[in-house]
């Protein structure tokens, strides 16, 4: 059973910082990509940042240059720093990775999600 478990959300003004956290446990071979998403109310789940299992990452146009991920292979936990937060930046956010859990079986997890919320 492997388990993604997010934190580090919450309500911040804007211009202010957070860090989420996601740890990924259980029974893990290899963690491949790992992603952040995030959800605001009426909009579609959309991708935030990844970072690969070789640390190259990738950022959606908004919010590049204020936002970080990174990952801590050791501890099979991604981060993202998010820097002068904006009110759009509100959403609830997910974490997202690719798990192999032996050599022959691996699929996406999905984390239960963390509210930001960016007051203006």
């Amino acid at each position: 059973q492997v388990q993604l478990v997010e934190s580090g959300g919450g309500l911040v003004q804007a211009g202010g910082s957070l860090r989420l956290s996601c740890a990924a446990s259980g029974s893990i071979f290899s963690i491949n990509a790992m992603g952040w998403y995030r959800q605001a109310p009426g909009k579609q789940r959309e991708l935030v940042a990844v970072i690969t299992s070789g640390d190259s990452t990738n950022y959606a146009d908004s919010v590049k240059g204020r936002f970080t991920i990174s990952r801590d292979n050791a501890k099979n936990t991604a981060y993202l720093q998010m820097n002068n937060l904006k009110p759009e930046d509100t959403a609830v956010y997910y974490c997202n990775a690719g798990i192999r859990t032996s050599l022959f079986r691996s699929r996406d997890y999905w984390g239960q999600g963390t509210q930001v919320t960016v007051s203006s």
